[in-house]
C-alpha cells in the first residue's frame, strides 16, 4: 500500500478522486483499509487548510431549536423569563455563564459555540 502525505492542492484533489473510487470497498479488505487511511489524511489536510469557524451562540441555539423542534418556552428553564429568551435570540442580551451551562447541559449545545457571542449594537 503506497500512501503519501497530502502536501499540495493537487495531492488533495487526487486523493479525493481515489477515495471516490474506493467508496464501495468492504471494511477489512485491502481497499477498505486504503479508504480508511486516505480519509484520515484528507481529514487532517482539511482541518489545517479549511478550518471551520464555530457558529455564534445565537445561531447554535436557533439550530438546536430547529433540530429538536424546540420553542421559546422550552428555553425558559435555561435562559430565564420569556422576554429574556427573546432578548438573547435578538442579540440584545448576552448569555451569562449560568445560561451557557444550562443550555449546554439541557440541550447539548457545545459550550465552545455558546461562548462565541455577538451582541447587537444598541440603538442611539
Amino acid at each position: 500500500m503506497n500512501i503519501r502525505p497530502i502536501k499540495t492542492e493537487a495531492d488533495y484533489r487526487e486523493t479525493l478522486r481515489e477515495i471516490e473510487t474506493l467508496m464501495s470497498a468492504d471494511a477489512g479488505t485491502e481497499a477498505g483499509d486504503r479508504l480508511d487511511v486516505l480519509a484520515t489524511l484528507v481529514e487532517a489536510y482539511e482541518r489545517t487548510h479549511f478550518p471551520m469557524d464555530l457558529p455564534d451562540a445565537v445561531e447554535a441555539i436557533k439550530f438546536r431549536m430547529e433540530q429538536q423542534g424546540l420553542t421559546v418556552d422550552d428555553l425558559i428553564p435555561a435562559i430565564g423569563r420569556k422576554n429574556r429568551v427573546y432578548e438573547v435570540l435578538a442579540r440584545r442580551r448576552p448569555l451569562t455563564v449560568r445560561m451557557i451551562r444550562a443550555l449546554n447541559k439541557s440541550f447539548n449545545i457545545p459550550a465552545e459555540s455558546l461562548i462565541n457571542q455577538r451582541v447587537a449594537p444598541r440603538a442611539a
